[in-house]
C-alpha cells in the first residue's frame, strides 16, 4: 500500500460530497485532479471503493469501511500536528462552525483575526441550510453554529454578535413598473421564498400570516444567493435579511420598499450546546468574541447596529 494522507483526504471529501465535482470544488482542485487521486487510490485495493449507478456516484460498503479506516488516520495524524504545536506554545486543534447560507457574509469577519493569530489551528467552516445545521449542533457534529433564529428544543449557550434586519425588497426594473397600493405585491405580485425549513422562510411566513395577506405565486429558491438574483433578475419580491443584499442595493439594483410591520428585527447568534465541554481552541474563540465582537462589528456593520 502506497497511498498518500493526500487521497485519504481526497476520497474522505468524494464520500461527504458524493460528488467528484462537489469535492473538486470544496478541495479548491480541478475534477480531473481529484479524478486522478480517486483512481490512483482505488488501484490499491482488490476491492471497487465507489461505482457509478446512471449518473450519480455512490459508495461501496467496502468504500465505506476504508472511509471509516482514513477519517481515523487522519486524526491521528492532526492530533500529532497539535501535540508538536502545543509543545512548542502555541494554541492549537480544531475549530468547527456550521453555518446557515446567510451567516456566510458575517461569520468570516468574526473569524479572521482570531484564525490568522493562531496558525495552527484546523478551522473548517461548514455553510449549509437551517435544517442540517441544528442537527450538526444537536449531535455534537461541530463546536458551534450560527443561527439568526434559536432552536427552542434545544439547551444552548448563546453569544450574540449582531442584529439582522430583513426588509420587503423587490428588483429595481420591477419596482418600476409596479404603481400604487403596496398590498398588491402579496395580493399580484409572485413571491420569492427560501426553502422549507430556512429562518428567513419561516420569518416571511409569520410575516404573511400574521398580518393576512393573501399569496398569489410562490416560487421556491434553495440558497440566498440564488434568491438575490431572482429578485434583481425581476421573478418577484421576497422579504430578505439586509446582509446579503446590501450591495445590490448599493448599485440599485434591488430596492427597498416601506411596508408597515417591516423590517423585523432579530439577532445573529453564535450557538453551542449547554452540556458541551469546549476545547481549549473553542473556548479561546469564545474569550476572544467577548472581547472583541463589538469592536469587529463597528469595524464592518456600523451600518447594521
Amino acid at each position: 500500500m502506497n497511498y498518500t494522507l493526500h487521497q485519504l483526504q481526497i476520497f474522505l471529501e468524494i464520500v461527504d460530497k458524493k460528488s467528484v465535482t462537489k469535492a473538486s470544488e470544496s478541495l479548491f482542485l480541478t475534477q480531473p485532479a481529484v479524478s486522478i487521486q480517486l483512481k490512483k487510490f482505488q488501484d490499491q485495493f482488490p476491492l471497487p471503493l465507489t461505482e457509478i449507478i446512471g449518473r450519480r456516484l455512490y459508495i461501496t460498503d467496502f468504500g465505506k469501511e476504508i472511509a471509516e479506516a482514513a477519517e481515523k488516520i487522519l486524526e491521528e495524524v492532526s492530533c500529532i500536528d497539535h501535540k508538536i504545536n502545543q509543545y512548542q506554545g502555541k494554541l492549537a486543534g480544531k475549530l468547527t462552525i456550521s453555518v446557515v447560507s446567510t451567516g456566510k457574509y458575517l461569520m468570516p469577519y468574526y473569524l479572521s483575526s482570531f484564525v490568522n493569530e493562531h496558525p495552527a489551528i484546523d478551522f473548517k467552516m461548514d455553510v449549509t441550510n437551517k435544517l442540517k445545521v441544528v442537527q450538526d449542533i444537536e449531535e455534537n457534529k461541530v463546536d458551534f453554529a450560527l443561527v439568526s433564529v434559536l432552536p427552542d428544543h434545544l439547551n444552548l449557550e448563546t453569544l450574540p454578535l449582531l442584529k439582522n434586519s430583513l426588509y420587503l425588497v423587490g428588483g429595481s426594473e420591477r419596482e418600476v413598473s409596479l404603481q400604487g397600493d403596496k398590498t398588491k405585491i402579496f395580493k399580484e405580485q409572485p413571491l420569492l421564498y427560501r426553502e422549507k425549513g430556512s429562518a428567513t422562510r419561516n420569518t416571511m411566513e409569520a410575516f404573511i400570516e400574521g398580518n393576512n395577506l393573501p399569496v398569489k405565486k410562490k416560487i421556491e429558491l434553495t440558497s440566498n444567493e440564488a434568491l438575490k438574483q431572482a429578485v434583481i433578475a425581476g421573478l418577484g419580491y421576497s422579504i430578505m435579511p439586509m446582509i446579503g443584499i446590501r450591495n445590490a442595493i448599493e448599485m440599485g439594483s434591488i430596492n427597498i420598499i416601506p411596508y408597515e410591520g417591516l423590517p423585523i428585527h432579530t439577532m445573529w447568534n453564535l450557538v453551542w450546546l449547554k452540556q458541551k465541554k469546549l476545547s481549549p481552541v473553542a473556548q479561546a474563540f469564545v474569550e476572544y468574541l467577548h472581547r472583541q465582537k463589538d469592536s469587529i462589528s463597528e469595524k464592518y456593520f456600523a451600518w447594521a447596529l
